[in-house]
């Protein structure tokens, strides 16, 4: 499990065998099964998680009981309720398997001391936390400026993987549409092939 974690980091800065050495006892290796809680609503989320092997969600229910999908989390990817984990606040998010998973955690204490006692990897965290940033304005303009049909194409173009493993429901859920709204648009763009 921690090769994929060192091959996910040296993607963005270069590790030495010391490095290695060092960042390999910071971390705790932590299995899901699907559809087991890393995080509930309402918790402090005490871990950053990487996702080694496996498919994870982050999500919050409303009041009247529905899911509204936030992130999704998939091998070689971080997750977390940041929020909660950097200021040890009560979490909004619930984070759960969509399929069985195999995750790296490290926590709050320990990412701090990492990032001193590795300082390389206060410069992965900033990369991470810039292109997180990116991704998120990116998201927040095409929701409001896509329309249903082209904020599925491009989630299809850009994460085809994401498609073939996530349940439809679910899809709907992350582009804020019904899933009966997400079925059209799969049978119109079917048609148009």
């Amino acid at each position: 499990m921690i090769s994929v974690l060192f091959s996910h980091i040296e993607e963005k800065v270069a590790l030495t065998k010391q490095d290695r050495e060092k960042i390999s006892t910071y971390f705790v290796a932590k299995k899901l099964r699907k559809k087991q809680y890393l995080l509930q609503e309402g918790d402090i989320c005490k871990n950053l998680a990487f996702v080694a092997k496996g498919l994870l969600r982050t999500y919050n229910v409303d009041d009247k009981g529905d899911e509204h999908m936030s992130v999704f989390g998939w091998e070689g990817w971080w997750i977390s309720d940041f929020n909660s984990f950097l200021s040890g606040e009560k979490a909004v998010f619930n984070i759960d398997a969509i399929e069985s998973s195999d995750l790296l955690l490290i926590s709050r204490p320990d990412y701090e001391a990492l990032t001193l006692d590795v300082p390389v990897m206060d410069r992965y965290f900033r990369i991470l936390y810039q292109n997180s940033l990116i991704t998120k304005e990116r998201r927040l303009m095409g929701s409001i400026t896509y329309t249903a049909e082209e904020k599925y194409v491009k989630l299809a173009e850009s994460n085809p993987q994401l498609i073939k493993r996530v349940p439809q429901n679910l899809i709907a859920s992350y582009l804020g549409i019904a899933p009966e709204t997400l079925s059209r648009i799969k049978k119109n763009l079917l048609r148009k092939r």
